[in-house]
């Protein structure tokens, strides 16, 4: 696709947004999600709609599908004007949001039966209609099983099925990668370039993986309900170019080099990539070493090749002062006194099994982790990662083997086990429609404290994850970041000593992700153990070590590094921890299907 700077299309615009506005009223005070909106959508190719949480993208997706009416300005979609005809938009588009609505009690074919009801698809039409999109979705084995019984990114290609069975000239996709391994989610975007490339579909795709922002043609930056910028992704690529590192530190851990790279002068971001950290810095020239790191004389910096991540974050990043007062917020401050990391294993797995009926979803996995240490659960959509999750949790038994945590044996003796876990779900399962405060009483209570313990853990959960202007705020009502912020909090509240988190920043932007992990990277360091599960690959290198899971079984174990080790090639002599986990998910099907 097209990185030119300049539009040469001559095609009328698929969307027209001009002085667009949108406020709602929530808690009692005024929130302007959309301020003056103006943007052109081109026809015959993917947008990409970008910005952190709470920028407006879901609400100006809504007002396109005529959902909501504007406060002021005007919207047209496909030469339609949305607010005066929405029904006939809505005829003529595909809206896919963030939570599709599949009938779960009903199978694959019967959904699509539902939505070509509700497009009013002629009979006539459907067969061909629906072999076409089965193939394209690859769920034609499937289409007898209950859309509940689908892993989670066969719901997703579902979903996208339902929503193009009217076969819409303008698609809608609000972040329809969420939740959905590395492999799913390249299946999704080889069905979006098949629509834009064999039938001109226009497609506007929101998402919170920077990464696929650069697979768009064009996109369109938001921030706080205004617009930072529109072009092709390479056009803000090029704004940081000269100015994206590697950094590698033999003598400290990646964990300690990126705290200290974070509030470095001069040094915008800091990630960790395996055994380095990659830094944006403020100016277009090569750190020195001597300043950088002076008490370093072994670290070494090399230049690598922006990213669009690299241009976002620099638009929207705090400076150094800020960021460096957010590292310090994330270690709690009055710590409870822990043993080291790396001090014993806090989770002991061998041999561990559980059937349901005659089908085997995890089989016979072993594993430890240490305390102090960052462990990852990696592994497809189906794996088995979520149920030996659910097993380690206590909340689900196991069939076979032998599950050890914090000393204590889960088939024996899980509520002590449990009074040292803490666990973050993959869903926001907190009380929606109590206030932030009333779910830390709740969970402050649930966990056994009490009276001035009680209040002084509440006080500082306010205080550390700044969730106090939000205290008497619905948690519903937050957004998606502070969602994230107040379930940990509550997973935190107990001070346990490991916690578990489940695809703890699924949907998140990249700004919330870097915050997140900044305060597991400190509890790690004061020697709480962290395990967790995500389909985010870059998440993965924040692992000390991880294990890839496949069809119940451990499939590779090892650190990221070791990962990408084997699957470099000639085809591919720097793979990221993505194409390791598709190329060993791959292989693994592959031989597989070789042996069957």
């Amino acid at each position: 696709m097209s990185d030119s700077t300049e539009i040469t299309t001559t095609a009328e615009p698929a969307i027209v947004l001009d002085s667009v506005s949108k406020s709602f009223v929530t808690g009692g005070r005024i929130v302007r999600a959309l301020d003056n909106i103006s943007a052109r959508i081109r026809s015959g190719v993917v947008t990409g709609l970008i910005g952190p949480d709470a920028a407006g993208k879901t609400t100006l997706m809504r007002l396109i599908a005529g959902l909501l009416v504007p406060d002021a300005g005007r919207i047209v979609a496909l030469g339609i004007d949305v607010a005066r005809e929405p029904l006939r938009v809505q005829g003529a588009l595909g809206y896919m949001p963030q939570r599709f609505g599949l009938y779960e009690d009903l199978t694959v074919q019967e959904n699509l039966d539902l939505y070509a009801d509700l497009h009013a698809v002629a009979l006539v039409e459907r067969p061909a209609r629906y072999a076409e999109l089965l193939k394209m979705t690859g769920l034609g084995p499937f289409t007898r099983r209950l859309a509940g019984r689908l892993s989670g990114g066969m719901k997703q290609k579902l979903g996208l099925a339902c929503t193009l069975v009217g076969s819409p000239r303008l698609l809608l996709l609000d972040e329809p990668t969420v939740g959905v391994d590395p492999v799913s989610r390249r299946e999704l975007w080889a069905i979006v370039y098949n629509l834009v490339e064999n039938r001109g579909t226009s497609v506007l795709l929101s998402t919170a993986y920077l990464d696929e922002a650069e697979r768009c043609a064009d996109v369109l930056l938001m921030h706080e309900g205004r617009t930072l910028g529109q072009g092709a992704p390479g056009t803000f690529t090029r704004r940081v170019a000269g100015r994206s590192f590697r950094v590698f530190a033999p003598d400290v851990g990646k964990r300690a080099l990126q705290k200290r790279l974070a509030t470095a002068p001069g040094v915008t971001d800091a990630i960790i990539q395996g055994a380095n950290v990659r830094i944006v810095t403020d100016k277009a020239a090569p750190p020195d070493p001597r300043e950088l790191l002076a008490d370093m004389p072994h670290a070494e910096i090399t230049a690598v090749a922006p990213r669009f991540e690299d241009s976002f974050v620099s638009l929207l990043k705090a400076p150094g002062a800020a960021i460096a007062a957010a590292v310090a917020a994330a270690v709690p401050r009055e710590a409870p006194a822990r043993k080291a990391p790396g001090d014993g294993e806090m989770i002991v797995v061998r041999n561990l099994s559980r059937r349901f009926g005659d089908f085997y979803a995890v089989r016979d996995v072993s594993f430890s982790v240490r305390r102090g240490e960052v462990f990852g659960l990696l592994g497809a959509n189906g794996a088995g990662k979520s149920t030996t999750f659910r097993m380690l949790c206590g909340l689900l038994p196991a069939s076979e083997g032998t599950l050890r945590v914090a000393g204590e044996d889960l088939r024996h003796a899980a509520a002590r086990a449990r009074a040292n876990i803490g666990y973050m779900a993959q869903k926001f399962s907190l009380y929606a429609e109590l206030s932030v405060l009333r779910n830390l009483r709740f969970f402050a209570a649930a966990y056994g404290l009490r009276a001035a313990r009680q209040r002084e853990r509440i006080e500082w959960a306010l205080s550390e994850f700044e969730l106090k202007p939000f205290a008497n705020a619905r948690s519903a009502d937050l957004p998606l970041g502070y969602k994230q912020r107040l379930a940990l909090a509550a997973a935190l509240m107990h001070e346990p000593e490991i916690i578990f988190l489940d695809e703890p920043t699924s949907g998140v932007d990249p700004l919330g992700r870097r915050d997140f992990w900044r305060r597991i990277n400190a509890l790690a360091e004061s020697g709480v153990t962290v395990m967790v599960t995500t389909h985010f690959m870059e998440e993965a290198e924040y692992c000390d070590r991880l294990v890839i899971m496949a069809q119940g079984r451990i499939l590779a174990e090892g650190t990221s590094e070791e990962m990408k080790a084997r699957v470099r090639s000639a085809e591919i002599p720097d793979p990221s921890m993505e194409d390791a986990f598709v190329a060993l998910i791959q292989n693994n099907l592959a031989n597989g299907a070789q042996a069957a």
